[in-house]
């Protein structure tokens, strides 16, 4: 009985699936790290272009009518 576990553990860490699923994954992780970090800065360039934008057609509006 003993011997069969040991046999079925061997063959366990002698497969390459399972090291090459955790590679995938920390590939993945590292993806959507960066992918976040991007749309993060992205959006906060955004923000600032259409809040310039926003001021810049007020003030345009604002001073065509003055």
């Amino acid at each position: 009985m003993l011997a069969k576990v040991a046999r079925h553990v061997t063959a366990f860490l002698k497969k390459e699936d399972g090291p090459t699923a955790v590679e995938y994954a920390v590939m993945l992780a590292l993806i959507i790290v960066v992918c976040i970090a991007a749309v993060t800065a992205l959006g906060s360039s955004a923000s600032g272009v259409f809040a310039n934008a926003q001021l810049n057609a007020a003030a345009g509006v604002n001073g065509a009518s003055s």
